[in-house]
């Protein structure tokens, strides 16, 4: 591409920002999961550089509002969350569906998995000291962990990791910026309002 038909494309990026804002805002809302930036980029039929460079820039003016939903990155995609300090409102009217709150058993289940992984069942109840089956179904119905391949040993057992809803969860960009284990447990546990409800009961001997 000639030098000036660079600049022409850079001239009209830079004019359609603000469109693109739009554009993108409603691309990741009605999407509801992750979004690559090659997707967007494609759609918005621009090149991926400025198509990063755009969602820098609307995940600064997010964080710089006072708008309850934010842009967040995880790994190479982009997805519209909502803030974290609103979190004890969103939760009242997420309590009845698939997001409610977790058991302490799921908690120490998905903080181990998720300092551990990839990590199987067994190592699993190794380090709880009780069966973890409960706990690991009730996880993965969440989509909060997922099988991540199988150990090479005899019985080929099923290895678990965590997923990006796992970093959506617990406002992650990749599984390097984990906090503590006890924040982990602490983000999902609301002990003052004894909203914490026990699992089957091979989870909590």
């Amino acid at each position: 591409m000639r030098k000036d038909e660079i600049l022409q494309t850079e001239m009209k990026e830079t004019s359609n920002k603000e469109k693109y804002f739009s554009i993108i805002e409603s691309l990741l809302f009605v999407s509801g999961e992750p979004m690559k930036l090659k997707q967007i980029a494609e759609i918005l039929e621009c090149s991926s550089p400025y198509a990063k460079k755009i969602l820098k820039e609307m995940m600064f003016n997010y964080e710089d509002s006072h708008r309850g939903i934010k842009l967040v990155k995880m790994n190479d995609e982009y997805q519209l969350v909502t803030k974290a300090e609103n979190s004890e409102y969103v939760l009242k009217i997420l309590k009845s569906s698939h997001r409610q709150a977790l058991s302490q058993a799921s908690l120490e289940t998905l903080a181990i998995i998720a300092y551990k992984q990839p990590i199987t069942r067994v190592d699993i109840d190794e380090i709880r000291g009780v069966k973890s089956d409960s706990a690991v179904n009730r996880l993965l119905e969440k989509n909060l962990i997922k099988e991540a391949g199988r150990l090479d040993v005899p019985g080929r057992p099923v290895l678990f990791a965590t997923t990006d809803e796992f970093l959506k969860h617990f406002n992650l960009q990749n599984i390097k910026e984990l906090p503590s284990i006890e924040r982990i447990i602490d983000e999902y546990l609301d002990e003052d309002h004894g909203e914490i409800k026990e699992e089957a009961a091979a989870d909590s001997d």
